[in-house]
């Protein structure tokens, strides 16, 4: 980046444009269509909700930050238009996030897209590494961090807010437009299209309410009856959580639906003595929860239940972990890039019940390292 280019996009950062009006929006979404690649990045506060509260959308094109307030604007067209124009690549830092918000406050996920955490990690660097961190890396230039915690729904955001919201998102197409070169130059621009794919498809699968519970740690330890139980709290606990528009926790604790599938009370009497659910919860739930866990008892629908490994698996696992290894030390990446230590177990679990090798195994993956993994486990 010049250092007149890197100036541009710091004096856009000091002087955003805030969109509070549909027709500063519409005024916007014309200079949004003159673009082949924008940056893009949200804000929002998610503490005690279901679903994240938006609290601003940046866009810049590197020489212009549109800061637009959702808060004050009744309709989201024009940034609906901007995310489904496929002529525009619209560039994100980590942004997993921001496509799940995004989609359930705008309706669209970006498309195309281009993340710039996964296109760094695909050059070797750290996976997990952040926007800051990066800016600092490819132009020597530190960012504020200050803002990071901030009510973004509160109004009137600061002028502190707003500077820093831009300096998140004016970067965001030079950095695509150094990255994407080296990207080709190794040949693994292709790697990231298939991980920008998978990302976009993530965020349009929503938790299906009765696989909730196996997002719950420790369910591989429960007998078939509690895991019943639980299947059918976590399912009823997953709708709830999502009409009111709750936080699971705050609906009720993992560590509470866990003790009351395992001991399964039959009476409010026996449920109030068991731990690890505010009685308010309790109270406010009770006769569903009471009613949830009776149904349960004459669930006999087969339930999934994660295996154990038993001792030659788990022998069988870190020779998995050592292909991983070494293959990722050949190109250079980390290894969870490659696959996490419970994405190999997925893998085996798969092969061992004959079921289809698990997506994230197939496309760049399978000639990078799963056919080697294939091999080995037999």
């Amino acid at each position: 980046m010049t250092t007149t280019s890197l100036k541009k996009s710091i004096a856009a950062a000091e002087h955003p444009i805030l969109l509070e009006t549909p027709a500063q929006l519409s005024e916007a979404e014309k200079s949004w269509n003159g673009n082949d690649v924008l940056g893009i990045d949200t804000e929002f506060v998610r503490e005690r909700t279901y679903r994240a509260n938006l609290g601003l959308v940046q866009v810049s094109d590197g020489n212009t930050a549109w800061l637009v307030d959702p808060v004050r604007l009744q309709g989201l067209e024009p940034l609906a238009r901007l995310l489904s124009n496929s002529r525009i690549t619209k560039v994100l830092h980590s942004g997993s996030e921001d496509l799940e918000v995004l989609l359930n406050s705008v309706g669209a996920v970006p498309s195309p897209l281009f993340d710039t955490q996964v296109a760094c990690a695909l050059l070797g660097r750290p996976l997990q590494m952040g926007y800051h961190t990066t800016v600092n890396w490819m132009f020597s230039l530190e960012v504020d961090k200050e803002q990071t915690r901030s009510n973004w729904c509160k109004r009137p955001l600061t002028d502190r807010q707003l500077h820093y919201a831009a300096m998140d998102v004016v970067l965001l197409p030079e950095m695509f437009e150094t990255l994407k070169p080296r990207l080709e130059e190794k040949g693994r621009l292709h790697w990231l299209e298939e991980e920008m794919q998978r990302a976009q498809d993530n965020a349009r699968q929503a938790v299906e309410p009765e696989a909730a519970y196996l997002r719950i740690a420790g369910v591989g330890r429960l007998d078939d009856k509690s895991l019943r139980t639980l299947r059918a709290l976590a399912s009823w606990r997953e709708t709830t959580a999502r009409e009111r528009n709750l936080a699971r926790g705050f609906v009720i604790s993992d560590a509470g639906l866990m003790n009351l599938a395992r001991q399964r009370p039959d009476s409010a009497r026996a449920a109030r003595d068991i731990e690890g659910i505010h009685p308010k919860a309790l109270e406010r739930h009770l006769p569903r929860l009471l009613e949830t866990i009776e149904s349960a008892r004459n669930d006999d629908r087969p339930v999934f239940k994660p295996a154990q490994l038993d001792g030659p698996q788990r022998k069988l696992m870190g020779e998995l972990r050592n292909i991983v290894q070494k293959q990722a030390g050949e190109l250079e990446i980390e290894p969870a890039l490659l696959a996490s230590r419970k994405e190999l177990e997925r893998l085996l679990r798969a092969v061992i019940e004959d079921r289809d090798v698990p997506e994230r195994f197939t496309g760049w993956r399978k000639a990078a390292v799963t056919d080697d993994l294939l091999e080995l486990i037999g």
